[in-house]
């Protein structure tokens, strides 16, 4: 197909990347730790991991997995949030010919279940804060092998000791557990120390990662993401993000804020990867949600890249310390996971001089798709365009190409994009067309210079009367009222309309009343658009990466309006 988006590209920005310049994800890993050495790779609690000693733990780490007797391929599940041991984890099980499965620590026991059974995973990392989850059910499982890690495990012997103590004891965060057959992280490695990785011949198109997707909207299904995939969206994003990176003042060492969970594929490729790739300093949060906490780390270090999802950057914006930082080394503020709304974009660049660079992606497609430019100045509105080497075509219900600036389902063809869901032929042939295309199940609208704007996904667009409503141009209109801290919006049957607009809103402005925004929506919306029920909430449900789960606020039996809006 014409790629007619390239006119539209930065300059310096290539048309196509090589993802054939790797053999393998390994390859390019082992290239970047001889490279960087000795540059500090991460930091988590105070304590510094140097690329070198991530080589030589992950080294260690990958003997000890290949002395369990694991042939080349299997799966070893991490079961961890952001700290020191998930990239040495990450790093072994691939040194070692082994798939990646990434889990939710915050999974409950059904859902590890499904995932341990589905993938196959014979071993497991697994902070012990989380370890009574997977007691509850390993036995269902083929896990056989189990490393159980500690929060205070890698940080020194005196400030590990407290941090455990801390943990364990003083917060209670680990409830009791029984593994039998389980041993400790820092055992593993130590006993890896003495033995040799042997090096494992791997391809292209070996499977490095299993990363499961539509546990929000039905049974989690594995994504294979093969070594090419990653490869090529290293490439791809490091391209792509180049002009914002390597622009101005040299800096000496990247710093990337890692407050996305690794288990999440945006962080995974952008942070873990990129980051590797870039010899940045990648700064672990474990617990993003303490917005205080997460503050107080940021004052720390000269963050140069942002990546975070929309409800992160509006959690900061409103803390007050958080206005307080030094924000002129902010270089790349990368948002994606779920809608940018542009009064979040807005406050953002007022307050740190930084736009917030949009981009899009799903786990099929590892996951970076499509992005803005890093040229911009201000919030465009839109997902921006294809990447080096990647296609993007609007489609009709019968899967034919709409005409420009017409709605249709958004679909992606590139090298990032993924073979396949794990043994599921079934469900992808549902997503993948014949000539290559994957059709995301997303309504966008492309424009003649190449930029894609999302309407809303397929499945939470409300029918009003035959009118389609798309919550995401509610919420961000609604997300502008002053006195709006958060909102969602969903359909709920309607005897007379077939569906109507719900809203669900946590107030900034606890005196807002849903007559007063009521009377700013009717200013903002055409009738059929209007929301019929307010709801005010404390809080929504959300994803650990923070999108909003408007499955949850559909399904919620308490969802009925106490009464109808005015």
């Amino acid at each position: 197909m014409e790629r007619f988006w390239l006119a539209s590209y930065p300059a310096g920005v290539p048309a196509d990347i090589d993802p054939s310049r790797y053999g393998s994800l390994v390859q390019m890993i082992e290239e970047a730790f001889a490279k960087h050495a000795d540059r500090n790779a991460y930091v988590c609690m105070g304590k510094y991991l140097r690329y070198g000693e991530l080589d030589a733990m992950s080294r260690a780490m990958g003997a000890w997995l290949q002395g369990l007797g694991l042939q080349k391929g299997a799966r070893v599940a991490i079961m961890m949030p952001n700290v020191l041991q998930y990239p040495i984890a990450i790093a072994a099980i691939l040194r070692a010919g082994y798939t990646v499965v990434n889990v939710n620590p915050l999974y409950t026991a059904r859902e590890l279940e499904h995932q341990l059974k589905d993938s196959g995973a014979e071993a497991i990392f697994v902070l012990e804060n989380f370890a009574c989850t997977l007691q509850k059910v390993v036995a269902h499982t083929q896990v056989k092998h189990i490393v159980v890690a500690s929060m205070g495990e890698l940080l020194g012997t005196l400030k590990g000791a407290i941090v455990n103590l801390v943990v364990r004891h003083v917060k209670k965060m680990v409830p009791s557990w029984s593994l039998p057959n389980a041993i400790s992280f820092s055992r593993a490695l130590s006993q890896g120390e003495g033995k040799t990785l042997q090096k494992v011949s791997l391809t292209p198109d070996d499977v490095a990662f299993l990363q499961y997707t539509g546990g929000t909207t039905g049974v989690a299904k594995g994504a294979v993401l093969t070594h090419r995939n990653l490869i090529a969206n290293v490439l791809q994003a490091e391209e792509w993000l180049t002009p914002a990176l390597k622009s101005g003042k040299p800096i000496d060492q990247l710093v990337f804020v890692c407050a996305l969970p690794l288990y999440h594929i945006f962080a995974l490729t952008v942070c873990n990867l990129l980051g590797t790739r870039e010899g940045a300093l990648n700064l672990l949060i474990p617990n993003p949600r303490d917005i205080p906490g997460f503050v107080k780390e940021l004052a720390k270090y000269k963050v140069n890249t942002f990546p975070a999802v929309n409800t992160l950057y509006n959690a900061l914006l409103n803390n007050a310390d958080f206005a307080k930082l030094d924000f002129s080394g902010y270089r790349c503020c990368v948002g994606g996971g779920m809608a940018v709304q542009k009064s979040v974009a807005d406050k953002w660049k007022k307050l740190t001089g930084c736009p917030i660079i949009e981009g899009y992606g799903l786990s099929e497609t590892s996951p970076i798709a499509s992005a803005n430019p890093c040229t911009i100045d201000e919030y465009t509105g839109t997902i921006g365009l294809p990447l080096p080497s990647t296609e993007i075509a609007i489609l009709d219900d019968d899967g034919q190409p709409v005409p420009l600036g017409q709605p249709g389902e958004i679909a992606i063809r590139g090298p990032q994009v993924m073979p396949g869901y794990w043994q599921r032929p079934d469900e992808t042939a549902k997503v993948m067309t014949p000539d290559g295309f994957f059709k995301t199940g997303d309504i966008g609208v492309m424009d003649a210079q190449g930029y894609t704007k999302i309407v809303d996904r397929k499945k939470d667009m409300i029918l009003v009367s035959g009118f389609n409503v798309y919550p995401n141009e509610i919420e961000g209109v609604v997300a502008q009222h002053p006195a709006v801290l958060e909102c969602a919006c969903v359909g709920v049957p309607d005897e007379h309309t077939g569906e109507a607009v719900k809203l669900f809103v946590v107030r900034k402005d606890k005196s807002l009343t849903s007559e007063q925004l009521m009377a700013y929506c009717k200013e903002q919306f055409t009738g059929y658009k209007k929301p019929k029920y307010i709801e005010f909430r404390d809080e929504l449900p959300k994803t650990n990466v923070g999108k909003i789960l408007r499955r949850e606020l559909r399904d919620d039996p308490a969802k009925a309006p106490q009464k109808q809006a005015a």
